[in-house]
């Protein structure tokens, strides 16, 4: 696992996605990270390391405008980034793919399955925040917040995870309104697993519970971690991540034909 010469892949939009692709045995394991994160993270080298063992193929990547992909994150958006997933899951993998999403990566990975059904034998969501840019930001942003976003176009908050802030642009905002999935049944059939934290001051574990009621599939299971953060990087949640990828992955190959 080399971080620093990944592969790149060129898509028609013009973004340069840097990517770690792992040949292996369908179905395979797609990882989707976080806002202003990469693919460098604790969780993304564990589950590649469990796919290694395991003889799956796993791909992980960066959105552009994170980690080392083209772009800059103020010039990013929900419907770049979904682009962005949709663009390595088509090239770059084959097959029933399972997608873990970790935060925002939740919410990418949830319409990556929507856009390509036929793709998707299972889901696991870390933290996951579909809506984020509207339950957790515009609607908690206080009127100052709003104004200045509305007014320069940008808002920098800081992070705790960064030096470099969180930068909060109107068009993160507004074009995010396009891709809500909270408001209304999400049509998905495939297993889904939900992974949150109850100590996670990013994203309530109440998200968990709207994404579960909202999703038409039966096969759904939450697990909450009391003490967890948002994070879920500890070595009991870890090894919970890739206990439900196993079970999906399992479930998967039993169906194939």
């Amino acid at each position: 696992m080399n971080d620093t010469t990944p592969d790149f892949l060129e898509t028609p939009s013009g973004a340069r996605l840097a990517y770690h692709h792992l040949p292996g045995a369908s179905p395979g394991i797609v990882f989707l990270g976080g806002f202003q994160s990469d693919m460098t993270g604790t969780k993304a080298t564990t589950l590649e390391a469990f796919a290694k063992a395991q003889g799956h193929a796993f791909l992980r990547f960066d959105y552009r405008g994170h980690g080392q992909s083209s772009g800059m994150m103020r010039e990013g958006c929900i419907g770049h980034w979904k682009e962005d997933a949709l663009a390595v899951v088509d090239q770059l993998t084959e097959g029933p793919q399972v997608l873990v999403g970790s935060s925002m990566g939740g919410w990418l990975a949830l319409l990556v399955a929507l856009a390509r059904p036929e793709r998707v034998c299972g889901l696991v969501g870390v933290a996951a925040a579909p809506d984020f840019t509207e339950d957790l930001m515009w609607d908690q942003f206080d009127e100052q917040t709003r104004t200045l976003i509305l007014r320069d176009g940008m808002y920098q908050r800081p992070s705790e995870y960064s030096e470099e802030p969180y930068v909060i642009t109107r068009t993160l905002i507004e074009e995010g309104r396009r891709h809500l999935l909270l408001r209304a049944a999400v049509p998905l059939q495939v297993p889904v697993r939900l992974l949150h934290g109850m100590k996670d001051e990013d994203v309530p574990y109440t998200t968990a519970l709207r994404l579960a009621e909202r999703l038409e599939t039966e096969d759904v299971r939450i697990e909450l971690f009391k003490s967890g953060d948002h994070r879920l990087s500890g070595d009991l949640e870890l090894k919970v991540l890739q206990e439900q990828v196993q079970e999906l992955l399992q479930r998967s190959s039993e169906n194939l034909p």
